[in-house]
């Protein structure tokens, strides 16, 4: 039996196509996950681009760091630091004439070298006076610093409401705790 040129012809485009068909059946599975692979590659360089972007800018965020951080108060080591923050919150609103009838100083929270106390006030008074009171809060730097605010109308031109500040501080390194560290390298 002898093939003719088209029969030939035929065959070898009926073979490529069922090498064609049968790669890409099973090729298919490896084709979709080559995709999200060059996708998470894609994500992943752009992610270390962000971080290598942020890692050089550290220097530079330290050195704001340490300026705002050298204009926060420091408290002693150890202790309650409540007194003062709700004093200091009081002063600020009797010189604007806020009343400021019941507050309540939250958990202390440390975040790394700096320390946070949360302080919820309910306040009474006229819009002028909170305006003023939380102008003067903002221009004490980096001490104060109001996150939540609820102000609602009780009469004509009084208002009442309730805000939560948050006071930032540094403590004061315990003298204990320089002398076991000082002692700790010969």
């Amino acid at each position: 039996m002898k093939l003719t040129r088209r029969e030939a012809t035929l065959g070898v485009a009926t073979l490529a196509v069922c090498l064609f068909g049968g790669t890409a059946i099973l090729a298919r599975p490896n084709l979709e996950r080559w995709k999200a692979l060059r996708s998470e590659q894609r994500a992943a360089r752009e992610t270390i681009a962000e971080y290598e972007g942020l890692i050089a800018e550290a220097p530079g965020w330290q050195a704001k760091f340490d300026e705002l951080s050298s204009k926060l108060v420091a408290r002693p080591a150890s202790g309650r630091t409540d007194v003062f923050w709700l004093s200091e919150i009081d002063r600020v609103a009797s010189m604007h004439g806020l009343n400021i009838p019941r507050r309540q100083a939250l958990d202390e929270r440390a975040m790394g070298e700096i320390f946070e106390l949360p302080v919820e006030c309910q306040w009474e008074g006229t819009l002028s006076s909170l305006v003023h009171f939380l102008f003067d809060l903002q221009t004490r730097g980096v001490m104060f610093d109001v996150r939540q605010l609820l102000v609602k109308p009780v009469g004509k031109d009084q208002l009442r409401g309730r805000f939560v500040v948050h006071c930032a501080y540094r403590r004061e390194k315990s003298p204990s705790a320089a002398g076991s560290t000082a002692g700790a390298n010969p």
